[in-house]
Order: structure tokens, then C-alpha cells, then sequence
């Protein structure tokens, strides 16, 4: 089910400031679902939010999808290298 990938990126759409710049990608393994996150790297503060706020309730609400298919779903956050 791509259920989970598409909710999570309909959300991060609408929380930045450049929609056409996020990426996300879905890998499923034994350990269960990994969605990747990739944002313009003026994004990240914002997507991450006050104290990691934002970004631990994408999780938790991306969690929820998929206890509700019978998967472990996890996020992550690509963070650019910095120079």
C-alpha cells in the first residue's frame, strides 16, 4: 500500500515553502516500511519544527496508517551536507 507515502507527502507539501522540491521515497524490508524524506534544505527547520515537534508528529501520524495496514512504518529525514 502506498497509502502511507502519499499522506505523508500530501502534509510535507503543504507545511514548506518549496512543494516541488520534496522527494520521498518508499523501502520495504523485513523490518517494515522506511519513508525517506528529502526537502529543500531551507525547509528543514520548518519541517522539523520547535524542539522536533512537527517532525515526531509526521511520525506518529504515519505510524497510526500503518499499524492500521499490519506494518511498521518508519520516517526519516535526509539532511543535506553542509559545507
Amino acid at each position: 500500500m502506498d497509502n502511507d507515502k502519499k499522506f505523508l507527502e500530501t502534509i510535507v507539501k503543504m507545511l514548506v515553502d518549496q512543494p516541488k522540491k520534496v522527494k520521498i521515497d518508499r523501502l520495504v524490508n523485513e523490518r517494515g516500511v522506511l519513508l525517506t524524506i528529502d526537502v529543500a534544505p531551507e525547509d528543514i527547520g520548518t519541517l522539523i519544527g520547535k524542539q522536533g515537534r512537527n517532525i515526531d508528529a509526521l511520525r506518529q501520524m504515519v505510524r497510526i496508517i500503518g499499524m492500521k495496514n499490519k506494518s511498521f512504518v518508519s520516517v526519516k529525514l535526509n539532511q543535506p551536507d553542509r559545507p
